[in-house]
């Protein structure tokens, strides 16, 4: 008879961070999944969960697309092989959708945002999405649309629960 095995695993799976701020300064069009180059590292840095992508955006450069300005901090256990954290890091995805991303970021007003950055049976994921740059009375138009939601789902709710009462 085997032993089971009583160590505890670290969390294979997880949002690590999510980028808010796009939701609210883009419109998203399109999501991608892509995988994430890192090394050395930037994944125990990743597992510490203080990651930041405010101002992160990705480009398509020789047909590889890259996530730039994406914050890791240092591994606070690491020494002298620790990585940059401002480094320019490398997404991984199929020719084909490469090409689709391409067309689509030339033909218009677009851009590739991360939305957010997850561990998928142990593997550094980001969501990817295709965004267009909102103007100020988008942004107050979703603001009131969603106050004016809020308002409704609370009054249906006391409704509901005066009925029931």
């Amino acid at each position: 008879m085997s032993k089971k095995n009583t160590k505890t695993k670290l969390s294979n799976t997880g949002v690590l961070a999510t980028n808010r701020k796009a939701r609210h300064d883009y419109t998203i069009l399109d999501t991608w999944e892509c995988g994430l180059v890192l090394q050395g590292t930037e994944i125990k840095a990743l597992r510490e969960g203080k990651v930041s992508l405010v101002e992160a955006f990705a480009t398509i450069d020789n047909g590889e697309v890259w996530l730039r300005n994406m914050h890791i901090p240092e591994y606070s256990r690491g020494h002298w092989t620790n990585h940059p954290p401002r480094r320019t890091r490398k997404l991984l995805l199929h020719r084909r959708e490469i090409d689709s991303l391409e067309g689509k970021v030339r033909d218009g007003n677009r851009t590739l945002i991360p939305l957010s950055l997850y561990l998928k049976d142990g593997r550094a994921k980001v969501e990817l999405g295709l965004a267009q740059g909102k103007q100020d009375y988008d942004k107050r138009r979703d603001i009131k649309r969603r106050t004016e939601d809020r308002e409704i789902t609370r009054d249906l709710g006391r409704k509901l629960k005066g009925i029931k009462a």
